[in-house]
């Protein structure tokens, strides 16, 4: 039936008649993506049947900006509630983005399989974000080659999986963090060092472990534990526990974050160990909560709002935005003293306690 002016097609007739989704009509039309040549052939067939042709607004649309910058986070809300880890860094994209008026689009997806992909892909078939900042590299990242796939921007916080990765920015000499944290414990006389990581799957967990492994190495030293536990602390106590029931037990234990090693002290006061006189604590992040206990957290200071700084600047230089060119100066990564660590004392009874002894009584 003949189509009049007021009823003409739209992309939507054509997706229904090829029996695909409107996205795919868009990418087919304008040479995007990837699609079997069945697929392809069929939604053109429907685009010559329908006499359908994209509006004049429309195609002028696509090469306007959106003013905006995506960022997806494969976390449960209820760990990024836990970390402000993401607090500081995001502070620092904002104090670049607002005042070029462009705005941050956060998306938590949690750890749902596809789902990341599913909304980055969202971002791109609707045109609502110019670029994205992503975090935390993961082993057998895929995004790189979907975001290249997307045509959409990208900048990576640390360290990539591969080379053939986007644009990347991270602090210089960041290395030297985990190296003056296994300095300062053995300088203080320790021998019985413990590691607590982050998830597995994270790059950045595999290679701070490796540093710090490598700088006890400098001492004739071996890390007394190696573990890994989540991010947001849940688990770290059950580990610590397992740690400290543990012969030879640490004198020391270094965590992948602030929240962990808050969370690890506790533990430890549970059982009954003082920190520091049985057992020192080193975070990582130097998160303001760190300051405010007792006793006050030995860390590494990371510059993360330097970081998402540098993230912003440099996603706008590639979206051709003047004078975002001038990449600030990271801060690269120093461990702050405080007093959760100390030279090993003589125990308080906590080891009696938890192997039988005299002790204190061990809660269950």
């Amino acid at each position: 039936m003949a189509r009049g002016k007021s009823d003409r097609a739209t992309i939507a007739d054509v997706a229904a008649l090829a029996g695909v989704s409107v996205s795919a009509v868009s990418k087919i039309v304008n040479g995007k993506g990837s699609f079997p040549p069945a697929t392809q052939d069929r939604v053109l067939r429907a685009v010559d049947r329908l006499n359908w042709a994209p509006s004049a607004a429309a195609a002028s649309l696509r090469g306007a900006k959106t003013r905006a910058i995506g960022m997806i986070s494969k976390r449960s809300p209820d760990v990024l509630n836990a970390d402000p880890h993401f607090t500081l860094l995001i502070a620092g994209i904002e104090s670049e983005l607002a005042p070029r008026d462009y705005g941050l689009l956060m998306h938590i997806v949690g750890e749902q399989p596809s789902a990341e992909e599913r909304a980055y892909r969202r971002l791109s078939d609707d045109r609502r974000v110019d670029g994205v900042i992503l975090t935390e590299s993961r082993i057998g990242d895929n995004r790189f080659a979907l975001l290249r796939e997307l045509g959409l921007p990208a900048v990576l916080v640390g360290t990539p999986w591969t080379d053939d990765a986007i644009s990347t920015v991270k602090a210089e000499h960041q290395d030297q963090g985990m190296i003056a944290a296994a300095d300062h414990l053995v300088a203080l006389g320790h021998r019985r060092i413990a590691y607590i990581s982050g998830p597995e799957d994270r790059v950045h967990t595999g290679y701070r472990r490796q540093v710090f492994v490598s700088a006890l190495a400098r001492h004739e030293l071996s890390p007394s534990h190696l573990l890994a536990s989540d991010f947001a602390g849940r688990t770290t106590g059950a580990s610590v526990e397992q740690i400290l029931r543990s012969e030879p037990t640490p004198t020391a234990i270094v965590f992948a974050n602030d929240m962990m090693a808050l969370a690890g002290m506790s533990a430890a006061q549970r059982l009954g160990f003082d920190v520091p006189r049985d057992l020192s604590v080193i975070g990582h992040d130097d998160l303001p909560i760190g300051t405010l206990l007792h006793p006050r957290l030995t860390t590494i200071r990371q510059d993360l709002t330097g970081l998402g700084r540098a993230a912003a600047l440099d996603l706008l230089a590639r979206l051709g935005e003047s004078g975002a060119d001038s990449a600030p100066v990271i801060a690269p990564p120093e461990l702050v003293v405080r007093e959760s660590t100390a030279p090993p004392g003589e125990w308080s009874g906590a080891l009696d306690g938890l192997r039988g002894g005299s002790g204190p009584e061990v809660p269950c």
